[in-house]
């Protein structure tokens, strides 16, 4: 019987050098999310942050989540340098509803095979999030795992924590009816509803990425891969203030489902559908899919990226100073006396 040639990480699909190489690409793009409270290297086996030290009873608020089927359409257009910012944004926004601020953020690359560029491009989206928003890339993993992931493709998962005075946590107590719901417009899709999106783009409507979408300006893969906002910057302000009792990110679920996991006992959110125009994406994926309004307004945002509650006599201000600070924002509603759940009305 012959004897077998000898076995090596790399044969069995795993090159560490090529990881180290990848790694090498990042460490600049790490090094510039620094802040004055970052205490640690890229490499150390873990993250060290020093808690503020002006925070006086702080406390952290942490969040994971991952980009979804959104990652297919940058697989397919060769696009990876937006869906880290994707990642940090929807993070972001998610501690921003409780009224935190980030401090640091932590990714997660798993691949099947490490190609050249991919993995720095995917980290130099998260590290542009993450100077955006001012935090941290504190560290993160890159796994090369074969067998498990398509050619070509990779998933991307990140970490995020933040931090909120005591007194200053966001949790909708405040919401009392007769409130105004201030709506803060989205930019597409954000990073929810890609795969209804996708079977319809794709499979119903036969396009391409490369292909004009109907009623928007670019392809489908410049309307598809618009990178999810953060609206820490033109949101915070507000909170610090103290002149929102609430707030939601429009995610999964939509309007339909976010909304009431801020509102107290007693209250419900009325929305009225005629107070804003549908943006055309979401329109063209109704049509030519043939969903239902209240499938759509479960699956996508609609074009509501957060939704503010505010107290009613400061809602028209409220609206001006978002304006200010670059937002598109509404009244699109009031809290009414209800059982926690949201009403669609004025379509």
């Amino acid at each position: 019987m012959s004897e077998q040639p000898g076995l090596s990480y790399a044969a069995a699909g795993v090159d560490i050098d090529a990881a180290h190489q990848a790694m090498k690409g990042v460490a600049a793009m790490v090094r510039s999310t620094a802040t004055p409270d970052t205490l640690s290297e890229l490499g150390s086996f873990g993250g060290l942050y020093r808690v503020p030290r002006d925070a006086k009873q702080p406390v952290l608020v942490a969040s994971t989540d991952g980009v979804g089927t959104k990652l297919k359409v940058a697989f397919m257009a060769g696009r990876h340098g937006t869906v880290g910012e994707d990642l940090v944004n929807h993070c972001v926004n998610d501690i921003l509803v409780q009224g935190a601020k980030p401090l640091f953020f932590l990714d997660y690359v798993g691949v099947g095979k490490l190609e050249p560029g991919v993995v720095e491009e995917l980290v130099s989206g998260v590290a542009r999030g993450c100077r955006a928003n001012g935090c941290a890339l504190l560290g993160g993993e890159t796994a090369e795992m074969p067998d498990m992931y398509t050619a070509g493709e990779y998933d991307l998962a990140g970490t995020i924590v933040g931090m909120v005075e005591e007194d200053r946590v966001l949790d909708g107590r405040a919401i009392r009816p007769g409130d105004a719901i201030v709506a803060v417009a989205s930019n597409g899709l954000h990073t929810n509803g890609y795969s209804l999106a996708r079977r319809i783009v794709f499979d119903r409507m036969g396009l391409g990425v490369d292909d004009a979408f109907p009623e928007e300006e670019g392809s489908v893969a410049d309307v598809l891969l618009r990178v999810h906002k953060s609206y820490l910057r033109s949101l915070y302000p507000l909170i610090e203030a103290g002149r929102i009792r609430g707030l939601a990110h429009i995610t999964g679920g939509g309007l339909v489902d976010n909304v009431p996991r801020i509102l107290p006992d007693g209250a419900a959110a009325r929305f009225d559908l005629s107070s804003w125009t549908v943006p055309s994406v979401f329109r063209v994926l109704r049509r030519e899919g043939g969903v239902a309004r209240d499938e759509m307004f479960r699956a996508f945002n609609m074009g509501v990226g957060m939704a503010a509650v505010v107290p009613a006599p400061d809602a028209d201000a409220v609206v001006r100073d978002l304006a200010a600070a670059g937002e598109t924002a509404w009244i699109a509603g009031e809290i009414v006396p209800g059982a926690r759940d949201v009403i669609l009305s004025g379509e």
